[in-house]
């Protein structure tokens, strides 16, 4: 597909994340005002709230885009996220007859505080790159061990805390937590030391779901997708998860990027799932290509300012899509609720610059890597700020996500001393 463009002049930029092939749903406020919901396009918003209330969009019998998040607008299902998508493309696109009309309820992006796009109530991430995988049970576990015997057949995961889930740019404070060190005669409360992260695609549930659904459901269920960065205490992970898994470790924050990119504006870019090593059962099979040619990167900013960007890789590097994951999690009978948010897992290819966290690029704080400062990191440091970045790239245009950056702060002091 080609750029559509957009009487909106900055939206026809070949290098703008945000053309009209786009219209990401995000949240925003100006001032004092109350955040609405918008779209992006070009460096520009529109208020969906105020095109509502002049009339130039319905979408239901009852206002939707006043609210704070767009799960109001989700639950109303496909033909509605379809409807949503056709009418704004008409309004902005190059000699629509509407612009005077619409022209009034821009505003500058630059001038706008984004807020969370939507209300998250379960979160859910998963353990499902292959080369990730193989990385960290080599690691841990030797080479010859690396897959646990489920891995192949089954995307696994873990329930994580919606509660900390946060939109780029909110800081992240260094947790404490029980952490027991190799040499350690017992384990200590102490500053996490091996703060990582983990660079992850998020899949948002748009359509509720009581009871299993099939891997086609699951696709034809998610309304869109965002970066996603599930900040890790390595140490803290290391001591916990076993016999159950991650659980402190996960729980600090959760950062996602500020606008949703639907999966209507990345339908061309659907992408096969890389060759399976074993048959997968009936329920969990490929039904077509379900997931994404998405670009991404990995920066670290340290307090002394020079980025430099530490990995890069492709969304395409996942062996189960979303789909997948939102069927596996189906099949007992958790209901999905509309917002619910699902963690890819991290995104690592196989060479060294594609790793998707620190612990890899480090290989464990073994292998220090350098950044263009001359700085040295095996985890992130106090003041670093590190940001994900991703696209997809069509002809003379890209699908972008928007920032998703945190900076950690220096832990609190000891919150239990006396």
């Amino acid at each position: 597909m080609s750029l559509i463009r957009s009487w909106v002049a900055s939206a026809n930029a070949e290098t703008t994340p945000f053309p009209l092939n786009n219209l990401p749903c995000g949240v925003f406020s100006l001032g004092d005002d109350d955040p609405r919901c918008g779209v992006a396009i070009g460096d520009m918003i529109l208020d969906l709230r105020a095109v509502e209330a002049a009339g130039l969009i319905a979408v239901s019998d009852a206002p939707v885009f006043a609210q704070p998040v767009w799960n109001g607008f989700m639950a109303l299902g496909r033909l509605a996220w379809a409807d949503l998508r056709d009418k704004l493309t008409a309004l902005l696109a190059e000699g629509s007859n509407a612009q005077t009309d619409v022209e009034p309820h821009l505003v500058a992006a630059a001038d706008a505080v984004l807020h969370m796009p939507l209300h998250v109530p379960e979160y859910t991430d998963f353990y499902a790159g292959l080369h990730h995988a193989s990385n960290v049970g080599t690691m841990f576990r030797g080479a010859e061990n690396a897959l646990p015997p489920n891995w192949l057949h089954v995307p696994i995961g873990y329930n994580g805390r919606a509660s900390s889930v946060v939109v780029s740019g909110t800081h992240v404070r260094r947790p404490w937590g029980q952490i027991k060190g190799p040499t350690d005669d017992k384990p200590r409360f102490a500053p996490s030391a091996r703060f990582d992260i983990e660079l992850e695609m998020g899949a948002i549930v748009g359509t509720a779901s009581n009871g299993p659904i099939t891997v086609q459901e699951a696709f034809d269920n998610i309304f869109g997708y965002v970066l996603l960065n599930d900040w890790s205490a390595r140490d803290i992970q290391a001591w916990e998860y076993q016999p159950l898994g991650p659980f402190q470790s996960k729980a600090t924050a959760t950062t996602i990027s500020p606008w949703i990119v639907t999966a209507a504006a990345l339908e061309p870019f659907r992408h096969d799932a890389p060759e399976r090593q074993v048959e997968l059962l009936d329920h969990l099979k490929d039904c077509g290509p379900m997931l994404y040619d998405i670009d991404l990167a990995v920066t670290l900013t340290p307090e002394t300012g020079q980025t430099s960007t530490i990995a890069r890789t492709n969304y395409t590097q996942m062996y189960y899509s979303a789909a997948q994951q939102l069927a596996h999690h189906t099949t007992a009978g958790s209901p999905m609720t509309v917002g619910d948010l699902l963690g890819s897992g991290t995104i690592s290819g196989p060479e060294k610059g594609e790793r998707g966290s620190l612990l890899e690029l480090s290989w464990g704080g073994k292998e220090p890597f350098t950044l263009e400062t001359g700085e040295t990191r095996s985890f992130i440091e106090d003041g670093d700020t590190l940001a994900l970045t991703g696209h997809a790239r069509g002809d003379g245009y890209i699908i972008g996500f928007g920032p998703c950056n945190g900076t950690v702060l220096p832990a609190l002091p000891d919150p239990y001393a006396r």
